[in-house]
């Protein structure tokens, strides 16, 4: 005589759960391993190329105007200046999705900030970018005059010319996050006791800091 052995529908919903169970899990161990292989890639890319941050000069610096109103203390001012930027990555490119420039004096924000256009920066590349910054009735402290005096005094003008931004890196067909950075160009302008009768210059072409 045979052996028949039935199974309850029970025992078979069980069995079939347990398959469903380890199908899942076999579908989630591959899914994760192929992501962290990818990630670990990138990683490695990063690691061996390593991009080094952008280099920024400035070329030159033109104040056409700087006129303190005496009573509130409001400031017009007009500037134009040159910057030269370089990528000196030789594998690795640079997007540059956002740039805001503006000069200060002192720790004071002398114009408004001025946007410049977003660009794309090749292997080694360079690239000359010039702005008007214009300061109309801008609010300063009390002192202000009187600084700007003492450094005429001294014969000399220092403006701090700086621009914020945002960039992102390009590796192959590869393109990271976007990274803020932030450039300070230290300007030196001869400012005698008398009036000039051009605008004051600086074009003794200073390298600029670069953090990101």
């Amino acid at each position: 005589m045979s052996r028949i052995d039935t199974k309850s529908p029970k025992h078979c919903a069980k069995q079939g759960f347990n398959i469903s169970s380890k199908l899942y899990k076999k579908l989630f161990y591959t899914f994760s391993t192929f992501f962290l292989s990818i990630l670990l890639f990138i990683v490695l890319v990063w690691l061996t190329l390593h991009p080094s941050k952008p280099d920024f000069s400035l070329i030159e610096a033109d104040v056409y105007q700087l006129n303190l109103s005496s009573a509130p203390h409001l400031l017009n001012s007009s500037i134009q200046l040159t910057l030269l930027s370089k990528n000196p990555n030789q594998r690795v490119g640079i997007y540059y999705d956002e740039l805001q420039v503006y000069a200060s004096y002192k720790g004071q924000q002398i114009t408004v900030d001025t946007s410049l256009p977003p660009f794309y920066q090749g292997h080694e590349e360079s690239n000359l970018l010039t702005a008007s910054l214009i300061g109309d009735g801008l609010p300063v402290a009390a002192s202000f005059g009187f600084e700007v005096g003492r450094d005429q005094t001294a014969g000399k003008l220092v403006l701090s010319l700086k621009v914020n931004g945002r960039l992102r890196w390009k590796v192959g067909t590869w393109v990271s996050g976007r990274y803020r950075f932030n450039v300070n160009c230290v300007s030196v302008m001869a400012f005698g006791p008398t009036i000039p009768s051009g605008p004051l210059s600086s074009k003794q072409g200073t390298q600029c800091s670069t953090t990101i």
